[in-house]
């Protein structure tokens, strides 16, 4: 039987949130591989290189039992932005899920091919806000990526030949998801394009995970290096993960090719 492939990316050497999801779609009948966006402490990391991730895709795509017609990624905030940039520079991807990330390249500059493609969004530290949690409210801390001077850090998602699934949270403190998210759209449709769908969520926060499992409304940030609100209001955010979880399986089921009538899972 020939299965659907799929790229998870994390953003830590370490994020069990992913490794779950990974798990969880595996069970569902997909070949997953999960890839790190930071693969050092973030103190050292100054660059990142997009040839690291296609190698993942040419990984995946070589396996016996993949699907011939290539793979799907799915990822959040940081790594959401990678995931656009490998659907945008890269073939073989034909399903890309965002999870409240950002229109624009973030934080470091990314290279291909030995050559910088995008500059770096980077972030205003005056504009984070305390509270008296002791989190911090960093949402409005990102420069403006539609600002003549970091056009340069905006994803040319009107390129990719494969399909987007857009997942915003409306109260994600993390930063404007929604807003972003509907910068993309708009782009899109100025661009004549088709591929995509969007949805977002009233009340739910940054930190989607897979469903039942605990709320987080803070945390440490590890970029940001304090605590901070992830936002959300525990219901609409836990209604919204059952949500989701089920429209990200639908989405690649519909456009990730597996060659062959898929087996049920076993447990």
């Amino acid at each position: 039987v020939r299965v659907r492939s799929l790229l998870c990316w994390i953003c830590a050497p370490l994020d069990e949130v992913c490794q779950k999801r990974a798990c969880l779609l595996a069970n569902k009948g997909f070949v997953v591989l999960t890839v790190a966006v930071y693969i050092d402490k973030l103190a050292n990391i100054k660059e990142l290189h997009l040839d690291r991730f296609e190698e993942a895709v040419d990984f995946l795509r070589q396996q016996p039992k993949v699907g011939s017609k290539g793979v799907g990624v799915v990822s959040r905030s940081k790594g959401a932005d990678i995931a656009l940039s490998l659907a945008s520079f890269v073939s073989g991807v034909e399903a890309t899920v965002w999870i409240n990330g950002c229109s624009a390249n973030v934080a470091v500059p990314l290279f291909y091919k030995n050559q910088q493609i995008l500059s770096p969004l980077l972030f205003d530290f005056s504009k984070v806000i305390p509270t008296e949690s002791g989190a911090s409210n960093i949402k409005y801390g990102m420069y403006n990526p539609l600002a003549e001077e970091n056009r340069g850090s905006l994803v040319p998602i009107e390129q990719a030949k494969g399909r987007f699934l857009f997942v915003a949270s409306e109260e994600d403190l993390n930063w404007d998801s929604k807003g972003y998210m509907e910068e993309m759209v708009e782009r899109l449709k100025r661009h004549g394009k088709k591929n995509y769908e969007s949805v977002s969520y009233p009340g739910a926060g940054h930190y989607l995970e897979p469903p039942y499992g605990p709320y987080c409304p803070s945390s440490f940030h590890g970029v940001v290096g304090r605590p901070v609100l992830w936002g959300g209001e525990p219901r609409s955010h836990a209604a919204a993960e059952v949500h989701m979880w089920k429209k990200i399986q639908e989405f690649f089921r519909t456009h990730l090719s597996c060659d062959a009538p898929q087996t049920k899972a076993k447990l």
